[in-house]
Order: C-alpha cells, then structure tokens, then sequence
C-alpha cells in the first residue's frame, strides 16, 4: 500500500497514525476542516482543508490522488459532556457528514475503510472486560454516533452494488502519550480526558478530581484500558498492511470488528498512583459525581488483535504520562504560553 487517506488527519490521533504511516513509506493524503485539527501537524504534508461532507473536494482529492488505496476516517466529534449537550450537532457531525463521506468514497472507488471506533459502545460486563463478541449499548450521544456509524458500515459492505466495499473498524479504547519523536501530541493543553486533567493538575497545582467512586471495580473508580497513542497508530498501519488478509476480497462477511488496547484494565485511581510515581509528586485528589455520559469502563481482550494484525501494544502508562508532558511543554513553548 503506497497512499492513504487520513479524514481528520490534523488531529491528535489521525496525525500520529499518518507519522506512523510516513515512517512505513506510506504516503498520507489528509483532509481535516481545522476546527480541532491544527495546521502544524500537516505541514510538508499532503494536506486538503475542508469538510468530509464536500462531495466536490473528495473528488477533487481523489482526481489529484487516484492512486489512494485506502482511507481511514478518524474525523469526529469526541467530547462526551458536548454531546450529551449537543446531540444533533454529534449526530450530525459524526453519523450524517460520514454517510456523505461513504459515498463520496463509493463513486471514487475506495474499498477499502478503517473506521475509528470505539470502546464506549459496549454494553457493562460483569468483570469491565469485553472482546469483539461483547453486546454493545452505547450511554451517550457521542458513543451512540460510533454505534450508529459501525451499523452503518456494516450495512454498507452488505449493499446491492457495494460488493467491493470492506471496512475494519478498530474499537479504540482510551489513548495516552504523544508521538515519541514529537511531531504531533494533543492539541489542547489542557484536555478533558483523565490524563489531561492530571497533567493540568500537576502544572498549575490545581486539585484532581476522581468523577466516580462507586463504580462496581475493585476501588470505586472508573476503569479504562490506556494504550498509548504510538501503538494506537501501528495498529492502523498493521490493519492497512494486512487489510486483504484480513478482509479478503471474496469474504463473505466484509466487515471485522477488531479491539485496540493493552488487555490491562487500569483503575482511574491507579492511574493517578501511576502518574504520581511517573512525576515524583503528589497530586491533591478529590472525589465527585460521575459527569453526564460517563461510564464505570472497560478494558479488551488483546487475541483478536494479535492473531490478525500481528500487533500488541507495547509502550507503558509510564511512558504515555513521559510523553505526554514532553509534548505539553514543546506545546505551550510554540504556542507561546507558559505550562
């Protein structure tokens, strides 16, 4: 595979997966509206500003780059509170502008999809550990768009007409970390996710609050599986490598579901342990409420990763926390700020 499309591809995590792709002699073709995405992530970059939904700048991008092979579509809103706020602009945004994307997609003929999905979508289990056989019950509009956009696809591949089209959905669970050679990282200095606000926490001083203490897990707070966002990326260059055996043209069954995490559930306290160890510093933690859309978690079972994709995760919680605060502090540096 010589060339790929990145939608969204100017964010935190569609930036460093085409990094990944670039470092494997993989050229990445990018289109990102810049509304979260930032203009130095796709600097000497093949780069298209603009919507997913713009039927005439796909055709343009594909008439300028027929030899794409592939795209993968990380473009989507993602703030769990927003969309509890903001359903119809998630849904529109997310589900709406997608089906746009497909079809755009479909008349330029890329038939091969690697969707950006997500944990969020499972349904609780006893235990918070899921594979890809796992019931899904999304809990929020933000996870509902996943799980409407993941039956959308799989209705795609099943379509009159469509018996090309073959789609992986790679069901993220929760990134940490920056690329490790510094390229990209979190655009926001300060960002709502669990880490994010511990970084935050440890460079102003400000306190850490636990949203949730009751959650059924073996300390009352939330549990996640964080995988570091380098390893997320090698996973999509793994899917893309393998996509034909994988997904085999004459498979029957043309859409695979594949979960992309470190097989370790990590309790929200525990991360905070970890983080403290990472820094050499106390925070001061508080405990709260769980916010609107929020959920006790999950972690993955790593087989069906491994044994099709060949790729595990193998970067530490420390070392995401290690990254992740490089970054911020060549972050704040370019922008001009103090961390």
């Amino acid at each position: 595979m010589k060339k790929v499309l990145i939608t969204g591809g100017a964010g935190f995590i569609g930036s460093t997966v085409a990094s990944a792709l670039l470092d494997q002699g993989i050229t990445p073709v990018i289109l990102d509206d810049l509304s979260k995405g930032r203009a130095e992530f796709v600097e000497d970059r093949i780069f298209y500003q603009g919507d997913i939904a713009d039927p005439a700048l796909l055709d343009r991008v594909f008439a300028e780059h027929p030899d794409i092979e592939a795209a993968v579509h990380c473009a989507a809103k993602i703030v769990v509170p927003e969309s509890v706020a903001r359903p119809l602009y998630y849904y529109r945004e997310n589900v709406a502008k997608t089906v746009d994307l497909l079809d755009s997609l479909q008349r330029n003929g890329c038939t091969r999809v690697v969707f950006s999905s997500s944990a969020s979508i499972y349904a609780p289990t006893p235990d918070a550990r899921v594979d890809e056989t796992c019931p899904v019950d999304a809990n929020s509009p933000y996870a509902r768009t996943k799980q409407m956009m993941e039956q959308v696809l799989q209705d795609w591949t099943r379509a009159e007409g469509a018996e090309a089209i073959r789609v992986i959905a790679l069901r993220y669970f929760n990134p940490i970390g920056a690329d490790p050679q510094l390229r990209t990282g979190l655009q926001d200095l300060n960002p709502t996710h669990a880490l994010g606000k511990l970084i935050e926490a440890h460079t102003t001083g400000a306190p850490f609050t636990v949203t949730g203490v009751d959650w059924a897990t073996r300390d009352g707070s939330g549990i996640r599986d964080y995988i570091h966002v380098q390893d997320l990326a090698e996973a999509h260059v793994a899917a893309l490598t393998r996509f034909d055996q994988v997904v085999p043209p004459t498979a029957e069954d043309r859409y695979r579901v594949i979960n992309v995490g470190t097989g370790e559930g990590t309790t929200v306290r525990e991360l905070v342990a970890a983080f403290e160890q990472a820094v050499g510093a106390r925070l001061d933690v508080r405990e709260a409420a769980p916010r609107p859309g929020d959920v006790i978690g999950c972690y993955t079972s790593v087989d069906t990763a491994r044994d099709l994709l060949g790729w595990t995760a193998r970067r530490t919680i420390a070392e995401g926390v290690t990254d992740a605060l490089t970054w911020r502090a060549k972050w704040a540096a370019h922008l001009g700020t103090t961390v």
